[in-house]
């Protein structure tokens, strides 16, 4: 079977089975995953599908505005929930069962909101690589019985993208975002002020070109990783990275040397 049959295969198993709820609210950051998700359940039950973005300080608020910008271009009705993330209790704390305390109280938040508004349905856009790396998020998204299409449908990412690009998406080729707080080491107190340092560092990278970024904060060091390919270009204009990270607030910055990979930080777990 080839490539292309099986990613079809896939796709045709996820209608089926976003046609088979009836409707649905998916909660949507505007990643990658998540537009996927909202655009073919948005094809495949047209107003009965909603989105639902959760605004909140640890996610940037340039990709919350291009959140609301997708659903108004797609006219997909978008409910949208006002958190502060720092007043969740455990939250700030970043323990390792921090991402688990956070998607619970925000899946909560959803779930009232659909209830509100006639929606049977809550869905969320992890795939199948997110089951290899720790992800306490989704006993979260167990216990609260929320539904999790690409995941049912056994999609990765790479197949995500591939999708997305035959559905017009340009979210096909974006980068792989995350929740802002995983730039934290556990045990570190996150603060808006730190918050804000990674947000414009990360955004800083993004506008000289770096396609794939994470700024990981160690108390006030900047720890960069690019992918291997982009490290010459790094090197090349380290004195302006290390002006405006200093700007922002870090006093040392320095390279990873293994590169960009998601979930950094669980390797100390």
């Amino acid at each position: 079977m080839t490539d292309d049959i099986l990613i079809n295969e896939k796709y045709e198993r996820l209608k089926a089975y976003l046609k088979d709820l009836g409707n649905v609210a998916i909660a949507f950051s505007g990643g990658v995953d998540s537009t996927f998700l909202l655009k073919t359940a948005h094809n495949i039950l047209k107003d009965k599908a909603v989105a639902v973005t959760i605004k909140a300080c640890f996610f940037p608020e340039r990709e919350f505005i291009k959140a609301c910008d997708f659903c108004k271009k797609e006219k997909i009705k978008h409910l949208i929930y006002e958190l502060d993330g720092l007043e969740i209790d455990g939250f700030s704390q970043n323990t390792k069962d921090r991402c688990y305390i956070c998607k619970k109280k925000f899946l909560s938040e959803i779930k009232v909101l659909a209830y509100n508004n006639n929606i049977k349905y809550i869905a969320e856009g992890s795939n199948t690589d997110d089951e290899s790396d720790y992800r306490p998020g989704l006993c979260a998204v167990k216990e609260l019985e929320i539904k999790s299409p690409l995941r049912y449908a056994k999609l990765n990412k790479k197949e995500i993208r591939k999708l997305s690009e035959k559905l017009g998406l340009d979210t096909w080729k974006k980068q792989s975002l995350a929740c802002l707080a995983s730039r934290f080491m556990y045990g570190e107190t996150i603060t808006m002020e730190k918050l804000n340092m990674v947000d414009k560092a990360e955004q800083f990278l993004f506008d000289k070109g770096f396609h794939q970024v994470r700024v990981r904060i160690h108390d006030k060091m900047a720890r960069i990783e690019v992918m291997p390919n982009e490290f010459q270009k790094l090197i090349d204009i380290r004195n302006i990275i290390l002006y405006k990270l200093r700007e922002f607030g870090f006093t040392y910055i320095s390279m990873d040397l293994e590169g960009y990979r998601t979930g950094s930080m669980n390797e100390t777990l």
